[in-house]
């Protein structure tokens, strides 16, 4: 992870519908790397009904891209699009300026190694508290491995 302490996240608040859960990034951390949950996280869980492993699965799987074109991609309008679905699912504790944010994030996760993951937008997220919707941080996880995946394969899109 390629971050600066003053420039990430501290917590991240999952919703889900009514519910909203608290946690450290640390403890989000530890949960996304061995499968062990706090117990913050195990009563998210419990009261939201979502599945630790298919959250844990969602938080890791890695997003192959290359850090330029995707720096380059979400300064345009296709780029400010995607932001924008993926503020949906993942944004400020004031509910706006996700663009900016989101942008930082996924180019500092890109920048490392060349790969995106969730946990990694969170954890580079520029603010001190993320808010993450449990109900579409999935649809988002969807919606940027298909964007990264037009970006790989521009041609490919042409034809089908």
């Amino acid at each position: 992870m390629v971050s600066t302490q003053a420039m990430a996240a501290d917590r991240v608040v999952f919703k889900y519908k009514i519910l909203r859960e608290s946690v450290s990034v640390p403890e989000l951390t530890t949960f996304a790397q061995t499968g062990e949950a706090s117990s913050d996280l195990q009563t998210y869980f419990r009261l939201s009904g979502q599945r630790p492993e298919t959250v844990r699965q969602t938080l890791t799987r890695p997003i192959k891209v290359n850090p330029v074109l995707l720096d380059r991609v979400l300064n345009s309008p296709l780029g400010n699009g995607v932001l924008d679905q993926l503020g949906q699912a993942i944004q400020t504790p004031e509910g706006g300026a996700e663009r900016q944010a989101l942008r930082a994030a996924l180019a500092l996760s890109a920048s490392g190694d060349g790969t995106i993951t969730i946990l990694e937008i969170l954890q580079n997220y520029p603010t001190q508290e993320v808010i993450v919707d449990g109900d579409r941080i999935e649809g988002a996880y969807r919606r940027l491995n298909e964007f990264v995946d037009r970006l790989r394969n521009p041609l490919g899109n042409i034809f089908r």
